[in-house]
């Protein structure tokens, strides 16, 4: 990418201490892609899931994957994660078991992740330039 790019990633999150509960609505989210954008199976394929993990709805491997889940510690880790691989960014996509309304509650324990990660205390959700 050279040394001057800017790799902004987006994560999706389930801010909810039910595993069962959470991974269902991650599941619900991830079915959408795979049923109405064909190359984001190939994408999935290529990143080697197969049809056990696509076929009739989305694996738990799946799911696990590409959505974090969890409290505010959890999501936390999967943001470390990301910048740690090299993210300059991570933007958080917050779902939630209504999605016909903002996740305002979320947005508002999640902002306790970015205060915890600024600067000051030595790390970083966006790691800027």
């Amino acid at each position: 990418m050279g040394p001057e790019a800017f790799l902004g990633v987006e994560q999706v999150v389930v801010l909810d201490t039910d595993r069962a509960r959470a991974r269902e609505v991650a599941r619900a989210h991830v079915a959408g892609y795979l049923d109405s954008a064909p190359h984001q199976v190939a994408n999935m394929r290529r990143l080697g899931f197969g049809d056990a993990d696509i076929a009739g709805g989305p694996s738990s491997r799946l799911v696990d994957a590409i959505v974090a889940y969890g409290d505010v510690g959890a999501i936390a880790v999967r943001v470390r994660d990301h910048l740690d691989a090299g993210a300059d960014h991570v933007c958080l996509q917050v779902i939630s078991v209504d999605q016909s309304a903002l996740p305002l509650p979320q947005w508002r324990e999640l902002a306790v992740l970015l205060r915890a990660t600024e600067p000051s205390a030595g790390t970083s959700v966006s790691r800027g330039r």
